[in-house]
């Protein structure tokens, strides 16, 4: 990974702040003042953060064991110090100062030693339009029920794009919208809709029983955060079968291939029964992962694609033929679906990315490079 060093003078002083202000908020307001996304601190090297992509150091001396103890045990609860010494890490959000700005942290110990990653997070809700998402999105706020999975590698902004599609309801619809977090990150303003977040550990013991509970809360659209389970997808996808409208994350790198990451979450003799279920629950799955941008202003922009189910769909799921997903989503682009191609291509015309990095990130590079000349390539039949 790259690094490099960046000019990010600090006094040569204690990291002291004024009274009631935790030491470790002036590493993260450093972070908050150049507008990086995450804060890396790790004992034997100087704090760090990661800008426009890349990690860079700041002008500080290094970390030792006792700096990370005395910066980080003030910021966690007794839960979270007997998780960390139980299991060697703990999650939880970080506020720095009246809520200017939450972090989502991870700290944990390597080699013996502690070291934490923390991810900023915007108190405001970005809307699509900042977010530069394709307007189809907009398309999958209207279902009424069934499942809609965010797909993506830890970073690529899936937690913000379900933010962005939550306020949208909230703006628009009399809906009560309930989400199950751990840790929350952005903070909702009830609008229109009623929206209740519990946080796992502080608000409800642990997922199984803030799922049971959910489903007893009257709520129209909930949030399960990330699927990492059988148990957390079950309950999702029952939710969605008793009528509403579920969102997940998951970890994947396609459309296509979040099926196989669902699959493997049950034994072999279950998958024809979860495909039927899939089939008729899940309405949309859309892959994500973030690009640096070269347009000015604009940081990082997504590619998305986007599989809506409709008869084909469901039909090659039914019958477990995967492989042809992805022509079903390239020939689906009337009704809203998107595939990475054509994504990667629309951000290289309206000069979001550079041609170069979006070829490096094309499951199919020759196939982008058609596009952009203005090829098309055919699409053989899916049935």
């Amino acid at each position: 990974m790259a690094t490099a060093d960046v000019e990010l003078h600090l006094e040569p002083k204690s990291l002291a702040q004024p009274k009631r202000e935790l030491e470790v908020n002036k590493l993260f307001r450093m972070v908050m003042k150049h507008e990086g996304s995450d804060l890396h601190l790790k004992v034997g090297l100087p704090p760090m953060m990661r800008l426009r992509g890349i990690i860079r150091t700041m002008e500080m001396k290094p970390l030792t064991e006792e700096d990370m103890e005395r910066l980080m045990f003030p910021t966690l609860t007794p839960r979270l110090n007997k998780i960390l010494e139980e299991t060697g890490g703990c999650d939880y959000a970080y506020v720095v100062g009246d809520d200017e700005c939450r972090f989502r942290v991870n700290l944990f110990r390597q080699r013996g030693k502690m070291s934490l990653v923390a991810r900023r997070v915007n108190n405001v809700v970005p809307t699509f339009e900042q977010l530069h998402l394709p307007p189809s999105v907009e398309k999958l706020c209207k279902f009424d029920q069934g499942m809609i999975i965010l797909a993506g590698v830890t970073g690529s902004g899936k937690s913000t794009t379900i933010a962005s599609m939550l306020d949208y309801l909230n703006a628009r619809e009399r809906l009560h919208i309930l989400t199950i977090e751990d840790p929350i990150e952005y903070t909702f303003t009830d609008n229109k809709a009623v929206i209740n977040q519990r946080e796992v550990g502080l608000d409800v013991s642990d997922w199984p029983t803030a799922l049971k509970h959910a489903v007893r809360e009257d709520p129209d659209v909930i949030l399960v955060g990330e699927m990492r389970d059988r148990e957390t997808f079950e309950a999702g996808i029952n939710a969605a079968e008793t009528g509403h409208l579920v969102f997940g994350t998951i970890h994947a790198n396609s459309a296509p291939s979040t099926l196989g990451r669902i699959l493997d979450l049950f034994p072999a003799d279950m998958h024809p029964a979860m495909r039927q279920s899939l089939a008729f629950n899940l309405k949309s799955i859309v892959a994500q992962k973030l690009l640096p941008s070269i347009k000015p202003g604009v940081h990082r922009v997504p590619t998305n694609e986007i599989m809506i189910l409709n008869p084909t769909i469901r039909e090659l799921i039914i019958k477990g033929e995967d492989k042809k997903l992805p022509d079903a989503i390239r020939i689906g682009f009337l009704e809203g679906m998107l595939d990475f191609t054509e994504s990667l291509r629309q951000l290289v015309v309206n000069g979001f990315v550079d041609r170069a990095a979006a070829l490096e990130v094309a499951p199919n590079p020759e196939q982008l490079k058609m596009e952009l000349k203005g090829i098309k390539v055919a699409t053989p039949g899916i049935l």
